[in-house]
């Protein structure tokens, strides 16, 4: 699976670990950057990039990592087509891909120790969409909402 990996500063060991990591275990991943260690560089530029790519890519996945995670996934979410979740245990991991069809994950690298992050990393990778009617409806509600801003009725 090709999987697209962007960090700012707080991510960009984690970065270059995944990288590693996940191309040793077969994916062709694609590093979009930060490609140096700046300490004043800002996280939108890389993870708007990784979630375009996403989207330009069918079948691929991707990944955004900064200190919290919380910017990294708005960023990402501002790119029409991403669904980024943020994965702060092994629940939401896999549950986005699960319930939500995610096609971006967002990791704190300053909230959890490397083999944590990686196998949140591993499980988001690993967990194929469920195809539940009721998710599909869901998320189809929200892809008509980004399509033509018009909220969907309020049920009772």
């Amino acid at each position: 699976m090709r999987v697209y990996i962007g960090s700012d500063h707080a991510g960009f060991e984690l970065k270059a670990h995944l990288i590693e990591h996940l191309g040793g275990l077969g994916h062709d991943v694609v590093d979009v950057g930060a490609h140096h260690y700046d300490p004043q560089d800002d996280y939108p530029p890389f993870c708007l990039e990784t979630g375009r790519r996403v989207v330009a890519d069918d079948g691929s996945l991707g990944v955004v990592i900064g200190g919290s995670g919380n910017g990294e996934q708005i960023a990402a979410n501002k790119v029409r087509g991403v669904r980024a979740a943020l994965a702060w245990n092994e629940d939401t991991a896999t549950l986005a891909r699960q319930h939500n069809d995610a096609n971006v994950v967002s990791v704190g690298a300053r909230m959890h120790d490397v083999p944590t992050a990686t196998r949140l990393v591993e499980l988001f990778l690993a967990t194929p969409f469920s195809h539940d009617p009721r998710h599909e409806r869901r998320i189809g509600m929200l892809a008509e909402y980004e399509a033509d801003p018009v909220a969907p009725e309020l049920s009772d």
